[in-house]
């Protein structure tokens, strides 16, 4: 009877630590299509205010309402992705890193357990779900 139960018990934290991983994994990759959307509507946005010579209160305009002057300002003072080629900065083959980016899975926290492919690995310290 309590081998029984402990098998359940084990049944159910395997189910629960598979499900945290996608979730995980998920967030992760969220994470970087955001950061990497981001970079490129900050290198479009200082290429319209700093080489095109717009107001960022014009560029806004020119975006057709799809952010407002504060988000433009805050895009525009993130730091350029020095990973990031010229050529991604400027429009050109961004979707290239996109899909690069989309195939990386993030690590999981310190302590966590990963399971895929059938092994079981243990993470190191420190490890993030970035």
């Amino acid at each position: 009877m309590a081998e029984r139960h402990r098998r359940k018990r084990a049944e159910k934290e395997r189910r629960v630590v598979a499900q945290a991983e996608v979730v995980m994994i998920a967030i992760g990759e969220r994470d970087a299509a955001i950061a990497v959307a981001e970079a490129r509507a900050a290198a479009a946005l200082r290429e319209l205010v700093e080489v095109e010579g717009l107001t960022v209160r014009e560029a806004v305009e020119w975006c057709g309402g799809s952010l407002d002057t504060r988000e433009a300002n805050r895009l525009r003072r993130r730091t350029p992705d020095p990973n990031q080629s010229e050529t991604d900065r400027s429009g050109q083959g961004a979707g290239q890193t996109a899909d690069a980016d989309a195939g990386t899975q993030p690590s999981l926290p310190a302590g966590h357990r990963s399971q895929s492919g059938g092994d079981t690995v243990e993470e190191p310290t420190g490890a993030s779900v970035r």
